[in-house]
């Protein structure tokens, strides 16, 4: 039988260790305020100190030890099949400012490593999507051919660095890949240098944004005053602008290890079949080792098989290279907007100082640095090219994006119903380290047992819309499977939108 392999957490975060930010220990008044410091957050912040704006970042937890801090870590403009569905959607000129906009991000970020010398493993390499399947080669020859379009130096191949044959690929060359949180370490670095402040452990509960200035609440109570603020939470943390309904959460797995003698495939590489499958290397040691990092199976929060998603994962990576030595797992979560573009301007309809950065689809590093350029060209007032591209309130798309957008709906409806009318497990059948929702006093709690025996319990009810939550056994967790927000054992905020605890309760 395979051994499940365990969650070891995220090689970014265990290789770039930083020091901590002070929490926010009193009231604060700044021209913006940035809630959330992954790749979009700090990009903005950075961006906004640059043009002399002053600007405190507030994160719940540790810099880039959110989302960003469990990515793939590609820097690429070629997003799986985009180019071909974005000249359909959004017609070439759309295309073109997708592709412009996610290679001048790039070309951005290779010009800071450059400034501010900034150790973190920047390697150019070529992106290549592929397909196995001969019944696929014509959607990737059109992939190609509308990325190449759009301005991509893009062509179709059947040859690539895989130890394995492909049907056909499409190549990107010139991107890039580098150790995001060594990256995001440098850039808050440079950013207090700047006067900008950075605040971790600081989790933003409440948003009043009706006059000016704005003004935010932490959950220790303090007030955040600022003319503008930008939600770049990942998934946004207030939902007036109803961009949840826009929004679907997905969940992805990863593991890791030494290469060993296998060739380094030398590009980053991804495929949509076999329900995902992304491989790049990293450097590794000392000795020009190279560390491979596979991510796939991906599933909605609270509903993914992860232990045997990792096991599968894990074998595909061990057939496809020989002499890997897997020794390390994660997972990562996207949002993935209803059109395939990002949601990034202003927040809502009638927004005149609140912004927000979401749905990157897969592809946050890009469309990360992408926002923060975007964002601070519209607080500072300048013109930016794809500024329509990106506005959250595009109308049009909306309309477009009905079909997906009724799906999606549908499918949370589907888990905010349909999950209360399952059976309830029983704390008697709960193993040591599982979890479950049981029934208890005519209501439903979400039940742990520890590895001595004991047990824990918290509401069964997510605080963010009240869908019922499920147990991750790999990861330890409770995941609401309508918007994704993630909880401890104990109840614990992981993951947005959610900002309160699950409630503790007897059993």
């Amino acid at each position: 039988m395979q051994k499940q392999r365990q969650v070891t957490g995220s090689y970014w975060l265990r290789t770039a260790p930083g020091p901590s930010r002070p929490a926010l220990t009193g009231d604060l008044d700044v021209q913006v305020a940035v809630v959330g410091a992954g790749i979009a957050g700090l990009s903005t912040a950075h961006e906004l100190a640059r043009a002399g704006l002053g600007v405190a970042v507030l994160e719940a937890g540790r810099v880039a030890a959110g989302v960003t801090g469990y990515t793939t870590a590609k820097l690429t403009a070629q997003h799986t099949l985009v180019y071909d569905r974005l000249r359909h959607t959004r017609g070439p000129e759309g295309a073109r400012l997708y592709a412009r906009s996610q290679s001048e991000a790039i070309e951005h970020a290779a010009a800071l490593v450059a400034e501010l010398g900034i150790e973190c493993e920047w390697e150019t390499r070529d992106a290549y999507t592929y397909v196995r399947d001969r019944a696929r080669m014509e959607e990737v020859r059109a992939e190609a051919k509308a990325a190449r379009e759009a301005g991509l130096p893009a062509a179709f191949t059947t040859q690539t660095g895989l130890p394995f044959p492909v049907a056909g690929a499409v190549r990107v060359t010139g991107q890039a890949q580098f150790h995001p949180v060594k990256y995001l370490r440098a850039l808050a670095d440079d950013l207090v240098a700047r006067g900008g402040r950075v605040y971790e452990r600081t989790r933003v509960v409440g948003l009043q944004e009706g006059g000016e200035p704005c003004r935010l609440t932490t959950e220790s109570g303090h007030t955040v005053t600022a003319r503008d603020v930008v939600i770049a939470t990942h998934y946004p943390v207030f939902d007036r602008a109803l961009l949840f309904a826009r929004l679907s959460p997905r969940r992805e797995l990863v593991v890791a290890g030494p290469l060993g003698e296998g060739p380094d495939p030398e590009g980053m590489y991804i495929t949509p079949e076999e329900n995902t499958r992304s491989v790049r290397t990293a450097p590794y040691g000392t000795d020009g080792q190279r560390l491979l990092v596979v991510t796939g199976e991906h599933f909605t929060p609270g509903t993914g098989d992860v232990p045997g998603g990792l096991d599968g994962l894990a074998v595909w990576a061990e057939e496809h290279f020989p002499g890997v030595a897997l020794d390390q797992a994660w997972a990562t979560q996207d949002n993935d907007s209803t059109d395939s573009v990002p949601l990034v301007g202003p927040f809502h309809p009638a927004a005149r100082h609140t912004w927000v950065a979401t749905g990157f689809g897969g592809w946050g590093l890009s469309g990360g640095i992408m926002a923060g350029l975007l964002l601070t060209a519209l607080i500072t007032g300048r013109e930016c090219a794809w500024r329509e591209l990106y506005d959250p309130r595009r109308l049009k798309s909306v309309v477009r994006e009905a079909p997906s957008l009724l799906r999606t709906q549908a499918e949370v409806a589907r888990h905010f119903v349909g999950d209360r009318l399952k059976a309830p497990a029983s704390v008697d059948d709960l193993a040591p380290g599982d979890g479950a929702v049981v029934r208890a006093d005519g209501g439903r709690l979400a039940v742990h047992r520890d590895e001595e025996g004991a047990l824990h319990a918290v509401s069964a009810r997510c605080t963010h819309l009240g869908c019922l939550v499920s147990f991750n056994r790999a990861e330890r967790a409770w995941e609401c499977p309508c918007h994704g927000s993630r909880f401890g054992v104990d109840g614990t905020v992981l993951q947005g939108p959610a900002v309160r605890p699950l409630e503790q309760r007897e059993i």
